[in-house]
């Protein structure tokens, strides 16, 4: 099964097939609601620039609009354990810690569960590159108990794990599916390449047969073009959008 899930993903063109894909295999086990969302940079102990995440998800408008366009799930208390740990966690375990559930987090478990979202897992994945947050929360059949699910993963919990690690990856290897990518002129990708291949802005002046002002010039409008505010950030978002190889 993971041979087969694995080709069909690294086969798959973008995003939305991706998704697709994931989604179908993730129900066979018995989760058939899923949200997913990644940062592709964040700085020491945040989740990164939320304006700048994707969010991947299967759920229902209403819920999506609810939990995600509101920003129910900042107060979650998936997300303060996410901020401290990688790996899976448990939503009966964690709704039951001390460390994480707060008297206010009362509120949040009572509108998932009027949403028959009672029973899970999430997975937090590891930093890659930029130091991007990724987390995907996959919700169970509401027909399926918090044991029962428990059950599900002391059981196929590791190959469910590796599946969605191999579907992170691919996802943020991808254009992202809703900004189209930056029009960079050959000269500003070819410049932004030399970077990334470790060059300095001198180095740079010197292949080019330019100036360093001409150099950092040209920089300066990608990282315009490309709404970030350094070259590294712009060397990572450039190379998620495959525009420059990474």
């Amino acid at each position: 099964m993971l041979c087969d899930f694995t080709l069909r993903i690294t086969s798959a063109p973008d995003v939305a097939a991706v998704w697709d894909i994931h989604c179908a295999a993730m129900a066979q086990f018995g989760f058939d609601r899923l949200i997913y969302g990644s940062t592709r940079r964040r700085a020491a102990a945040s989740r990164g620039d939320i304006d700048d995440a994707v969010f991947l998800s299967n759920h229902d408008q209403d819920y999506f609009d609810a939990f995600i366009r509101q920003r129910r799930f900042l107060r979650a208390p998936i997300m303060r354990w996410a901020r401290e740990n990688y790996g899976a966690c448990s939503w009966k375990r964690l709704w039951n810690d001390p460390r994480y559930v707060q008297a206010h987090d009362r509120e949040i478990l009572a509108f998932n569960h009027s949403k028959d979202v009672k029973a899970g897992y999430s997975i937090r994945f590891p930093d890659h590159g930029g130091g991007g947050f990724g987390l995907i929360a996959l919700a169970a059949r509401a027909d399926l108990s918090a044991d029962e699910v428990e059950e599900i993963w002391a059981h196929d919990g590791d190959l469910i794990e590796a599946m969605n690690h191999i579907a992170h990856l691919k996802i943020i290897s991808l254009p992202r599916p809703d900004i189209p990518p930056a029009r960079l002129t050959p000269r500003q990708r070819e410049v932004l390449q030399w970077v990334a291949d470790g060059k300095t802005n001198k180095d740079v002046a010197v292949l080019l047969g330019v100036s360093p002002t001409t150099v950092e010039k040209h920089l300066r409008l990608v990282r315009e073009k490309l709404a970030v505010e350094t070259t590294l950030q712009a060397v990572l978002k450039a190379a998620f959008q495959n525009l420059i190889d990474p």
